[in-house]
């Protein structure tokens, strides 16, 4: 997994839920408190989580081969998929049943120091990893807002890890809410309700992560920006005149196919023509190194035969009415 596949992000978080786990388990064992079993069991699946996004990274390095001839870099996305599974299945809907259950049969905290220490305790490691995923994200965010880069980031561990992370931090301020009011009142529903607020987050960031991962596994296209410097990077002004349709494939978060019908010039000659193909395809490579996988098909631009078929200026990745002649 390369650096922008949040490799450092990934560990810390790993070894902070490992321990917020252990902790957590202990606090319910001594305190019956059932947002720490939710909690505990949230911590166990965010460890599961960080491990499966390791696992993708390491998978998705293996070479390509005649029945995956484009590589295994996907894998990425099929286990990033399989966390919000984990989360919404483990986490999610395990914290819903135990707060429901809590609620209709409450009892009282035991014990309140331990969930109150080990609360205390886990905020302060989750924030320590917190901390990590958004240095190493500001490295690649640039100027995107957090949102943009969560819904438009191409790599999906970094965005996984800072919804867990933050989806941690929250559940963790929840289950001290919950527990605070439940000893401050005698009452432990507020426990249970505590616990059912932990579910309900914990569901709605797996769908966030699953509507994201989604898209990434039906394939997208290169990001707006790149689109252009692939399209400046093709036109040479001699040969290559124009672009008429193009289309761009992520194969993998660092892989980027790159497919696209370039109009010459009719009398050029096969050897002018396959010289410029090459040309472009190392103008493109410069411009976007990601751009390895690299399709150009030369054609003779046609006007007429444009308004007859497909339009190129509204192609996805197409040039503009004015590109080719």
């Amino acid at each position: 997994m390369s650096a922008s596949g949040g490799t450092k992000a990934i560990v810390a978080a790993l070894a902070a839920n490992l321990a917020i786990a252990v902790a957590k388990f202990v606090a319910f064992l001594f305190s019956g408190s059932s947002s720490m079993l939710a909690e505990s069991v949230h911590s166990v699946a965010d460890s599961g989580n960080q491990g499966l996004l390791l696992l993708g990274g390491k998978k998705a390095q293996r070479e390509a081969t005649p029945q995956h001839p484009f590589g295994y870099g996907r894998e990425r996305y099929i286990y990033a998929f399989l966390v919000s599974i984990v989360l919404f299945s483990v986490g999610g809907m395990f914290a819903v049943y135990e707060g429901y259950t809590k609620i209709k049969h409450p009892h009282e905290i035991e014990a309140w120091y331990w969930p109150v220490g080990v609360l205390v305790f886990a905020i302060i490691a989750e924030s320590f990893s917190f901390r990590t995923a958004i240095k190493e994200s500001n490295e690649t965010r640039g100027k995107r807002s957090w949102t943009e880069f969560v819904r438009h980031a191409k790599a999906p561990e970094l965005p996984v890890v800072l919804l867990e992370d933050l989806g941690a931090l929250v559940g963790l301020v929840l289950a001290l809410g919950g527990v605070g009011i439940a000893l401050a009142t005698g009452n432990g529903v507020w426990d249970g309700i505590g616990t059912l607020c932990i579910g309900v987050l914990l569901i709605l960031i797996a769908l966030v992560l699953a509507a994201e991962t989604k898209s990434l596994l039906l394939g997208e296209a290169a990001g707006t920006e790149e689109v252009e410097k692939i399209k400046a990077a093709v036109v040479d002004g001699e040969v290559v005149t124009g672009i008429i349709h193009m289309r761009t494939l992520h194969l993998g978060p660092e892989e980027l196919l790159v497919a696209a019908k370039i109009a010459v010039q009719h009398d050029d000659t096969a050897a002018e023509v396959a010289n410029a193909i090459n040309a472009a395809e190392e103008r493109i490579r410069t411009a976007v190194p990601i751009a390895r996988v690299i399709y150009l098909e030369p054609d003779i631009y046609s006007e007429s035969a444009a308004a007859a078929g497909i339009n190129p200026a509204k192609s996805p990745g197409g040039p503009g009415p004015d590109a080719a002649h």
